[in-house]
């Protein structure tokens, strides 16, 4: 069963497992938009098809807050929200290395479809995000990101190449255990009820996994 933070009419707010897809791919891994759609069926004991929107991702190592549309109106909205900026996540996350002042990193991202990575180039597109430093421990450091863009693997990519990788993050530090999953988690989600026009606010606790624990 997925952590259902909030529901109503038109929309659906949940925690989202690490380690599990938002949309289904070419892996046919299960998902969880389908995942969703299904319990939604289930729970309303709906015969028809269940609209579900989707819009916006987190990555599949990634966990955390996310929101779901369950009208066509209510997708609408909340995609024009997050192109004029009034949609705002903010994600946790731990780095290799102790980072000591807040600051502002601007790139030019550029995807690999290929190799499914993202890298600086100057054929990118413009990737800009805000840090807030939260703590120091064994050479780690602890963040609290806000995005102003919302590139491919846009943190994980912009703080590895600052000489900042992700703890975990097999694909971006070289350094990273296998075994572990990236420390970066949506945290906070913040945005505009579509129709009532209510600012809304949804938060979660940090997992209690390492790293993140080292910070407790």
């Amino acid at each position: 069963m997925i952590n259902i933070i909030y529901e109503d009419n038109h929309l659906l707010v949940v925690e989202k497992p690490v380690n599990c897809l938002v949309q289904e791919d070419n892996t046919k891994d299960k998902d969880l938009l389908t995942i969703l759609k299904q319990e939604l069926k289930e729970k309303y004991q709906k015969t028809g098809n269940v609209y579900l929107g989707l819009v916006h991702r987190l990555d599949r190592m990634v966990g955390g807050v996310m929101v779901f549309a369950k009208t066509s109106k209510a997708a609408s909205r909340l995609s024009e929200q997050i192109k004029k900026n009034q949609f705002t996540k903010t994600y946790y996350a731990v780095v290799e290395g102790n980072l000591k002042q807040n600051g502002t990193l601007i790139d030019n991202l550029e995807k690999d479809e290929k190799r499914r990575i993202s890298f600086v180039s100057p054929n990118g597109k413009r990737a800009k995000l805000n840090y807030e430093v939260l703590a120091n421990k064994e050479n780690k450091t602890l963040l609290k990101i806000h995005l102003e863009t919302g590139r491919h693997h846009q943190i994980r990519v912009q703080f590895s190449h600052a000489g900042y990788p992700l703890y975990g993050d097999a694909k971006y530090n070289k350094q990273a255990n296998l075994k572990d999953p990236v420390a970066l988690f949506a945290k906070e989600l913040s945005f505009y009820h579509p129709i009532t026009k209510e600012l809304l606010t949804f938060s979660l606790n940090l997992p209690k996994r390492f790293p993140f624990s080292l910070f407790e």
